[in-house]
């Protein structure tokens, strides 16, 4: 399952399709919100009652969110036992150098600039599908 954290619909709309194309993913969570994606994370808000032991094997995470930007929505992941070690791949049309270094800092184990148009972003997600879900070894709850 990937959790994608995306706040523009255009891009909501068009990175799912991307992954439908590439048959990455048949399970997204979408969240719009920096606020949301920590409720969906931590089991609380409007994902109250959420089964916190089941946790997305990807991120996709952009950085211009409302109520809380995601580089504060990385730090907090970061920060909980539960959630640190996520695989999380800033998906972000920044193109500030400040951000991506902010990222990485923040344990961003990925940084990927979206790209314009969509046959470059159907590439881009297929690679990302088949490296970080297919190829990438996770740690396993223990």
């Amino acid at each position: 399952m990937i959790l994608l954290v995306e706040d523009n619909l255009r891009d909501e709309a068009l990175t799912l399709r991307a992954l439908r194309k590439n048959n990455i993913a048949t399970d997204v969570v979408v969240v719009h919100d920096g606020v949301e994606a920590l409720d969906y994370f931590f089991g609380t808000g409007m994902h109250s009652g959420r089964d916190t032991t089941v946790m997305p094997q990807l991120v996709l995470l952009d950085l211009k969110l409302p109520k809380l930007n995601g580089l504060e929505v990385l730090s907090r992941i970061r920060a909980d036992e539960r959630t640190r070690r996520l695989p999380v791949v800033v998906f972000t049309s920044s193109r500030e150098d400040e951000d991506l270094i902010k990222s990485y800092d923040l344990g961003a184990n990925s940084y990927v600039r979206k790209p314009v148009d969509f046959e470059h972003l159907l590439d881009t997600t297929k690679q990302l599908g088949l490296y970080w879900l297919t190829l990438n070894q996770v740690v396993s709850r223990i």
